[in-house]
């Protein structure tokens, strides 16, 4: 029977300073030699700046680790959230692996999940808290975004024409403003994207493409509503 550890961060960052890495790695080799086993540090399979919302035989090392165990060994995991961040992954792992005959175990469970004990129910409530957690994030997330977005806030990524960012504020840059006022009044005349497309970039020295352009004048007339 051999003995693999799998230890895993999220970002480069961290990989690089290698603190939380370095923790997990003891963590799950003295777990072994407290049930009197070997883990040596070259099965300790390290996955560095890759996130948990990959699916684990998605991931360069999970994969590697997946097809490398064979029945009887044991894979020692540090937390449940190192492995797992999806239940419909962590459960189509666990099962490949009882089926295989692969012993799993985590550290924060208390140790064996693939017996049909209650290690095994745990897991799959646990996996369960762990999706919802992720989403319930990716909500929250975007929900302060939108309100951010409707108070005039910067959410981040490129700056919209026709404003600057001052300390997370977005405030009209006037001579933008002026060049909008331009395209909106092209508009009402008839002219199309493409045509206020082509003027802008042949007149103004502005590079906006037709559906930039539809958008900047979508969202000033609602401006002026």
């Amino acid at each position: 029977m051999a003995v693999f550890g799998y230890v895993r961060v999220s970002t480069v960052t961290q990989a690089r300073e290698g603190e939380s890495l370095e923790a997990q790695r003891r963590q799950v080799i003295s777990y072994a030699e407290s049930h009197g086993l070997q883990l040596d540090s070259a099965n300790v399979f390290v996955e560095a700046g890759v996130s948990g919302s990959i699916e684990f035989e998605m991931r360069p090392e999970g994969k590697r680790l997946v097809e490398q165990v064979i029945a009887g060994d044991m894979i020692v995991f540090p937390k449940l959230d190192r492995a797992f961040r999806n239940t419909r992954d962590a459960l189509n792992v666990l099962h490949q692996m009882k089926a295989k005959g692969v012993h799993i175990h985590f550290i924060d469970l208390g140790g064996d999940v693939t017996g049909n004990g209650i290690g095994a129910i745990v897991f799959t409530i646990l996996a369960a808290f762990a999706t919802f957690e992720r989403e319930r994030i990716a909500t929250r997330i975007r929900e302060v975004k939108q309100l951010k977005k409707s108070q005039g806030k910067f959410t981040g990524g490129k700056r919209a024409f026709g404003y600057d960012v001052v300390d997370g504020v977005k405030v009209p840059r006037a001579d933008e403003q002026q060049v909008i006022r331009r395209m909106l009044a092209k508009r009402s005349e008839g002219a199309s994207y493409r045509t206020i497309e082509t003027w802008l970039a042949d007149s103004e020295n502005v590079k906006l493409s037709f559906m930039g352009v539809r958008d900047v004048l979508s969202k000033a007339e609602s401006v002026r509503q």
